[in-house]
């Protein structure tokens, strides 16, 4: 009997979607850093630095950042329910915590975090999070309304599968964007709609510029379904005025798209000037209800003071659909069964947390207060840094956890990176990672220009302000250092 000798799936064979999106944060970049990283165990003094710093990735506590003790206590007594019954439980956990945790045990299928729970997430679970965004917002929300899900990502990807029928389905998307957009619009095969951001204005978002996008896309015969707004913003780290919201939620209205409002860094506000407000907020006080416009708003306790990536919790709150179209939701949802029992917990915590008069409340209030405290002066002090280089600047960071600096790059440097066959933004951050031990992520992994604005020729990085102020202190110098090397390397001598 002979048989058939030739691979069953190949590079060539397999989706050519999954071919076609990349995933810069944890690209190239990233992957080097990892091997630079086991050089310097293996080798101790092979490099001119002694460890890499992570300014790569937007996540907290592998960079330091201490959890919530009140959402630890939690989470252990709900994974551990028979620590209740033991004497010294009094001893270890705070009274806040085991009332909390012995009503959310009390929800829980069969009394124990190991079991299934209903696709849409524990329903005493979603009741928290409503009334946490009816007490943020001033405005009711309903738990029917309310999809606990494994981080952010998940519902959006979920949100995306419902709306994306074919190629001929676009999607509005903020550029320099988040590439989970542009990936999930090509693996659902949709297509992505650019619009782009005014570096120039802070990184704001020109309304007139939206509906030239939005009106050439309709010329090429595509139908427009949705737009999406990252507020506070990632890459770009902008909080968007009210009059932009407003300005946002009156044009979606008008075109019927939905608004799909990333909303997982609105604990991250570092300016006293802007506040963060949910798109369904601004809706609202508008005087639109769910009848008027549709809106899906994502959050996440990956960022802001709790810093839980690992958990993948999150939720999506859907407002304006039909029961027909969430029953349709429901039915998706239901294949990958349920999110993580963990991420649900946490996601309630994060939105129904402690009260002046719980026991557990001043030391939770300083807790959070300590880390975003401390998140602002990171964030001025990387700010300050950047804009000292020459040939750098920098837009003031009013949210999210990461700078975006345009680099202005000699055209030695240009014409180095195109003997390389890379981008100049990708040229600089090799040599940032391979000379000082900094990653960062380059700005095309944003895809930081698009139409009219290409010939630009705009490069950028973006770097995260979560590593220590220890490790921030100490990565400055090796910036300026390596910076001023790079610049005087390839500096115009003619």
């Amino acid at each position: 009997m002979s048989y058939n000798k030739t691979a069953s799936i190949t590079a060539e064979t397999i989706n050519p979607r999954v071919k076609t999106f990349n995933y810069e944060p944890c690209g190239e970049i990233a992957k080097h850093a990892e091997r630079l990283e086991e050089e310097l165990k293996k080798n101790p003094g092979s490099r001119p630095f002694q460890e890499i710093i992570y300014c790569n990735l937007g996540n907290p506590q592998a960079l330091g950042q201490l959890p919530i003790t009140f959402f630890r206590e939690v989470l252990s007594l709900c994974d551990n329910p028979t620590l209740l019954e033991r004497d010294e439980a009094s001893m270890l956990f705070s009274p806040c915590a085991i009332k909390r945790a012995r009503k959310i045990i009390e929800a829980m299928p069969g009394r124990d975090s190991g079991p299934y729970t209903p696709s849409q997430g524990i329903k005493s679970l979603r009741e928290s999070v409503a009334d946490g965004i009816a007490g943020r917002d001033g405005y009711p929300s309903r738990p029917e309304d309310i999809f606990l899900t494994d981080g952010a990502s998940s519902a959006i990807n979920l949100t995306l599968q419902m709306l994306i029928r074919s190629d001929e389905d676009g999607i509005l998307c903020p550029l320099p964007e988040y590439p989970l957009y542009s990936a999930s619009i090509i693996l659902h095969g949709g297509t992505m709609i650019p619009y782009n951001l005014s570096e120039d204005g802070d990184w704001g978002l020109e309304i007139f510029e939206v509906k030239r996008c939005l009106e050439e896309a309709r010329i090429s015969g595509l139908t427009v379904r949705a737009m999406v707004v990252i507020n506070p913003g990632n890459p770009t780290g902008q909080v968007l005025s009210i009059t932009n919201q407003e300005e946002i939620v009156e044009f979606c209205r008008k075109e019927g798209l939905v608004i799909l409002a990333d909303e997982v860094y609105q604990d991250n506000i570092y300016v006293e000037n802007k506040k963060f407000n949910s798109f369904k907020k601004v809706a609202r006080s508008l005087g639109y209800n769910a009848n008027d416009i549709s809106i899906v708003s994502y959050h996440s306790v990956s960022m802001g003071y709790s810093g839980e990536c690992g958990r993948r919790g999150g939720y999506m709150e859907i407002c304006g659909f039909g029961e027909d179209v969430i029953g349709a939701i429901c039915k998706v949802a239901s294949v990958t069964l349920c999110p993580n029992i963990g991420g649900q917990i946490l996601t309630s915590l994060v939105m129904d947390r402690p009260k002046i008069g719980d026991d557990c409340f001043e030391r939770f209030l300083a807790e959070k207060d300590n880390i975003q405290s401390s998140l602002v002066k990171r964030a001025k002090t990387l700010e300050e840094a950047f804009n000292s280089l020459e040939g750098v600047t920098c837009n003031k960071i009013e949210g999210a956890i990461y700078l975006f600096p345009r680099i202005h790059l000699p055209a030695a440097a240009i014409k180095a990176a195109k003997t390389e066959g890379i981008s100049p933004d990708i040229f600089y951050a090799c040599r940032l990672l391979d000379d000082a031990g900094i990653a960062v992520v380059p700005g095309s992994g944003f895809h930081q220009i698009s139409g009219r604005n290409m010939v630009a020729g705009t490069w950028h990085i973006r770097c995260t302000i979560l590593p220590g102020e220890d490790k921030i202190n100490e990565m400055i110098p090796r910036l300026k250092a390596f910076h001023e090397a790079f610049m005087n390397e390839f500096r115009d001598r003619s």
